[in-house]
């Protein structure tokens, strides 16, 4: 059965439409300012419960905690994700240039803040591979340590002492950031690292990460380069060195990936029907440190290995606040792209298990987390891909995990953390690369990308060859400007198309792309899908003069005709006064009447719904375009202008060569309107039939 509508109702200008349907005058911005300031600054029990709640999540969602439903759910996860990080903690240490016992301190601080103050349900804390792998280029340029240094002197201690110092500062000035960011209201920023910038700068940066481990897990003592070309310094280094291999690390390695890669397959592939995945890491780890110690593999082998893990916690101390100044630049591109990672993620499980969460408020969390766990020495973390996924997947439910998962590794700290002496460090290694895996899979994405958006996948390569040939830092900031690039030449080069009706109807659609709607004869009616402002004025300007043929000589030549046929029409109404009028002439309107061909156009109407909005660059060519048009005796018309626009065109004096009344409501009112025009004089009540 086929539905119909009928609608009869009066012709619709903006300034009509606003008389009848519009609301009173507004306040001054003056006063709207003054409202919205009274407003936060005004102090009650209401608002300061308020406030708290919206500052301190956790007095919002614990006296909601449904216990019977959540606690077992949470306690498995929480002790999950708590058995990973000792770890993943320990090895991203490693990555970061600093003692593993650090990897712990940063596993278990920044898990208790975020529970705290964090809006994520499901989202865990902690060492991430992508930060500790740029805290490690930052700290390996301040404070490189000479490769004959003695592990077990003094000068290496202090050496140690001063990387985390860079390391913590880095954590503390990022920390720093994000609270001004928070305090500014900037939690949008993190939408200039679009999906593909993050998975593309992730992937690639997974093997920066899988390069850098390479010399632990052969056993070599290598430097590690920083800067542009750093994986290619870095493997030609090892290749190099190929023939120094320690043959007991390798083969340590080997048995290492034969049974992290496999397990870890199987916990990928059958995780929902495992309760809890496998925890394969720390299986590894228990086993081989028991090896090593059994068989004195470090000393017989020359094997690295960890060494003194010291129980308790660290002493409050502040970061290396003099490398602030040699930090900040790597800093701003840690802490977006910690900001991203955590915001992202937290999104994502947040769409899928229904609430909502703050930007902002995350801004708060990571940057008061990254703060205070600075002055513990911890190095900057944030959201984590693999364990958050593992605390969802384990069953989670709320932030109240992150509490079981920081009593494990307090266990660690302090009772088993000195029994993790003789662990070799090439399990470490072979631990950050295995973990690795899903950041490796974003490659999958690729041909829906290609199918979906070619621009985003080229956004996606471009970010990829830019970290992976370049560094870290340049390559994330080269995909940013090329993303941004992207946008502003879709902006520049937005189509401008002719639009035709419907038949009986008042749709409007391309003639290019609906071959069974037609022009209105006499109407040329274009849309642009996009702003209009300086960047792509001239690209405007050009489509526009193309469909209109507002080309210099046909203005020239049409401003003559106009001059010799007003001059015809001044001499016939001075014989009609005189009472010599012609037969062809039958009244005054007939000789005002303009004299244009059949099919020319008479009219152009500007549909503007997809004009976002209008600089003053773009204001001043409406102006231009209303003169040329003057000048050929074509009458520009405009619809569904948005608010801010009309203003900015208002304000720019376009109302000084426009009648105000040629700005309609919709398309079909301007339509009918000109047609009326042409058939009879205008009257004051008219209408619109579709």
């Amino acid at each position: 059965m086929s539905a119909s509508v009928a609608v009869y109702r009066n012709i619709y200008t903006e300034d009509r439409f606003r008389q009848t349907y519009g609301t009173e005058a507004q306040s001054s911005g003056r006063e709207r300012l003054r409202d919205r300031l009274a407003q936060r600054c005004r102090c009650s029990q209401v608002e300061c419960v308020h406030l708290l709640k919206k500052r301190l999540p956790v007095c919002s969602w614990l006296p909601k905690y449904k216990l019977k439903k959540w606690l077992v759910g949470d306690i498995i996860a929480g002790l999950t994700v708590g058995i990973v990080h000792i770890p993943q903690g320990m090895a991203f240490a490693l990555l970061t240039s600093v003692a593993p016992v650090y990897g712990l301190y940063t596993s278990f601080f920044p898990v208790v803040l975020y529970m705290l103050f964090g809006t994520g349900h499901h989202v865990s804390t902690g060492t991430f591979a992508v930060l500790s792998l740029m805290t490690g280029s930052v700290v390996e340029q301040l404070v490189p340590i000479p490769l004959a240094l003695n592990s077990s002197s003094p000068e290496a201690a202090e050496f140690e002492a001063q990387r985390i110092g860079v390391a913590s500062a880095v954590a503390f000035l990022s920390g720093i950031m994000m609270l001004c960011m928070c305090g500014l209201q900037l939690g949008f920023l993190s939408t200039y690292l679009s999906e593909p910038i993050v998975k593309a700068f992730t992937s690639a940066a997974a093997f920066h990460v899988t390069v850098s481990q390479l010399q632990s897990m052969l056993g070599l003592r290598l430097p590690r380069y920083a800067g542009a070309f750093s994986l290619f310094k870095t493997l030609a280094s090892v290749m190099e060195n190929l023939p120094h291999t320690n043959l007991a690390e390798l083969v340590i390695s080997l048995l290492c990936l034969a049974v992290l890669v496999p397990v870890k397959e199987v916990n990928s592939r059958f995780r929902k029907r495992l309760r809890t995945p496998i925890p394969i890491e720390i299986i590894t780890v228990i086993i081989a440190t028991g090896i090593t110690y059994a068989f004195s593999l470090d000393s017989k082998y020359d094997i690295q290995i960890v060494g003194h893990i010291p129980a308790g916690f660290p002493e409050p101390r502040l970061p290396a606040l003099e490398t602030v100044p040699q930090i900040a630049g790597d800093t701003v591109a840690i802490t977006l792209v910690a900001y991203a990672v955590s915001v992202s993620l937290a999104m994502i499980y947040a769409d899928k298990h229904g609430y909502s969460i703050d930007p902002n408020q995350e801004l708060l969390a990571h940057g008061i987390s990254n703060t205070v766990s600075s002055l513990f020495t911890c190095f900057p973390n944030s959201a984590t891909l693999a364990t958050t996924n593992i605390l969802e997947s384990a069953g989670g439910h709320t932030q109240l995990a992150g509490l079981f998962t920081s009593l494990v590794v307090l266990i660690v700290l302090l009772l088993i953390g000195p029994l993790f002496y003789f662990l070799p460090k090439a399990v470490l290694a072979c631990i950050n690369v295995t973990s690795l895996r899903q950041m490796f899979l974003l490659f999958q994405d690729l041909p829906d990308l290609w199918r979906v958006s070619k621009i985003d996948f080229m956004v996606w390569l471009v970010t990829w060859l830019s970290v992976v040939v370049l560094n870290v830092d340049l390559g994330l900031a080269i995909g940013v400007v090329f993303s941004m690039m992207t946008v502003i030449c879709r902006t520049q080069r937005a189509s401008c198309s002719v639009l035709g009706r419907a038949a009986n109807t008042e749709i409007y659609r391309s003639i290019n792309n609906h071959n069974k709607c037609y022009e209105v004869p006499g109407v040329k009616i274009l849309t642009y899908n996009g702003p209009i402002y300086y960047g792509n004025r001239s690209f405007f300007k050009a489509y526009m003069a193309q469909l209109l043929g507002l080309t210099p000589e046909r203005i020239r030549s049409r401003e003559k005709a106009l001059k010799a046929k007003e001059k015809r029409e001044r001499e016939a109404i001075s014989s009609v006064e005189q009472g010599v009028a012609d037969s062809s002439f039958s009244s005054k309107n007939d000789l005002l009447r303009p004299e244009m061909s059949e099919g020319e156009v008479q009219s152009v109407l500007i549909d503007c719904s997809s004009v976002i909005f209008v600089d003053v660059a773009g204001a001043r060519l409406f102006i231009q375009m209303c003169m040329e048009c003057q000048k050929i005796g074509i009458t520009i018309y405009l619809a569904n202008c948005n608010e801010s626009v009309l203003k900015i065109l208002t304000s720019s004096g376009l109302m000084k060569y426009m009648n105000p009344q040629h700005i309609f409501v919709t398309i079909h009112d301007a339509v009918v309107y000109i047609q009326q025009q042409r058939e009879k004089p205008p009257e004051t009540n008219t209408t619109v039939w579709v």
